[in-house]
């Protein structure tokens, strides 16, 4: 399948419309960082070797010579056997080394008593020790959080270049299926698969086509499929299993979308199928909608993020212990649904009471999705598993601000 997601070409971008996007090529510094010797605290700027003798009970009386700001003018130079006025980010006067915290200094009219040696190059950020000019700071794959952009900013670096976002058309089948806020006639429910997997989609970073749900109709599911083509990929969900109206795979073979396989060894989401048409990824998913959802998390996000730029697209599983015992058919490997906590050094995960594929409940609330073996029809408490974090993630009732308060 992976082959098929390769990115889809890049485009250039404003910063502020480049977040969680990913790095199409590799981005360099513009200038050093500091781009100049500054002070990283508010006190007085000195030559070393004049502070060297300096302690609390004998200390160093020396006479100040102007003051540096940030933002104002560049200070006159040091001369030996004085101090500047220096205030964070302030540059530092030519000829000064040091910079002395204003909490180990008192001040007496135009002079000040340093009561504590400095060494050279303390508390000052040097010229260039963030970032030299030229520097790469960003490679091809490198995904843009606020921490990123954040840098750039402070490189005056406006517009970057990004993999395009492909558009992802998602087409549901089904004559039950209503939108959301319809009115809901006997035997009619509402569409939760096309919200769900738009916003699964859309939090990759993807572009969600939420088409209207076709009737089950083999004329109405071509003409659907034709329109959802226009896409970069299709997700159909339902109508991919035997049904006598599963109409899915024949409404494929007839607007010439070729199959790939059909069916995994993946509980729940065995009736997945995969196809091509003309190089363009066509994936069914079964129409319950946990299925759906553990379909789409454990085999389709990968892919996504792949054509997205993403070099590393696998999710990385922990291993947690099992808190209660669990009986289950092997045959295939299962993903359930679970609570993860963390118990001390350990991830602890719950399994969900309802692990059912059409029970939308079993998925509120969840954070973690447990890998179990194809080949263990028991899996005791304690036991380790294999664990993808998912949702929320892990969180908890304290902090560890709580024991710094």
């Amino acid at each position: 399948m992976l082959p098929l997601f390769s990115p889809l070409g890049e485009q250039e971008v404003h910063l502020t419309e480049s977040s969680r996007r990913y790095v199409s090529r590799d981005v360099t510094a513009r200038f050093d960082a500091p781009a100049f010797d500054n002070s990283a605290m508010d006190g007085y700027a000195v030559r070393a070797n004049d502070v060297a003798s300096a302690t609390a009970a004998s200390p160093v009386r020396l006479p100040v010579e102007g003051e540096s700001r940030a933002g104002g003018p560049i200070p006159e130079p040091l001369g030996p056997g004085a101090a500047c006025r220096i205030f964070t980010g302030a540059p530092m006067p030519r000829g000064a080394d040091a910079v002395v915290m204003q909490e180990d200094t008192d001040r007496d009219g135009d002079d000040v008593a340093i009561r504590e040696a400095s060494r050279a190059g303390k508390h000052v950020r040097g010229q260039g020790s963030d970032v030299s000019s030229g520097a790469v700071l960003l490679q091809v794959g490198d995904r843009i959080w606020p921490g990123e952009i954040g840098m750039l900013v402070s490189q005056n670096i406006e517009r970057v270049h990004v993999f395009r976002r492909p558009k992802v058309a998602i087409l549901s089948t089904g004559d039950e299926l209503r939108s959301l806020g319809e009115d809901l006639g006997p035997g009619m429910i509402i569409n939760s698969n096309v919200y769900v997997l738009s916003e699964m989609i859309r939090a990759l970073g993807a572009i969600p086509v939420a088409l209207p749900a076709s009737p089950d109709t083999l004329p109405e599911i071509e003409g659907a499929l034709r329109k959802a083509l226009e896409a970069d990929v299709v997700i159909t969900t339902g109508g991919v299993s035997v049904g006598t109206y599963d109409f899915v795979h024949e409404a494929f073979e007839n607007v010439g979308i070729e199959p790939g396989f059909w069916k995994v060894r993946m509980k729940p989401g065995k009736p997945l199928s995969f196809a091509q048409y003309d190089g363009k990824p066509v994936i069914g998913v079964p129409g319950n909608p946990i299925s759906a959802m553990v379909a789409f998390e454990v085999l389709i996000a990968p892919c996504l993020r792949t054509m997205l730029g993403d070099p590393r697209p696998h999710p990385q599983p922990v291993l947690a212990r099992l808190r209660d015992s669990y009986r289950r058919r092997p045959g295939r490997i299962e993903i359930a649904r679970a609570v993860a906590t963390r118990e001390g050094d350990e991830i602890v995960v719950a399994l969900h009471q309802l692990q059912g594929s059409g029970s939308l409940p079993s998925f509120v609330g969840v954070n973690a999705l447990v890998v179990l073996p194809a080949d263990k029809a028991e899996l005791e408490a304690g036991e380790r598993v294999e664990t993808i974090l998912w949702g929320p993630g892990l969180s908890g009732r304290s902090s560890f601000f709580d024991e710094m308060s």
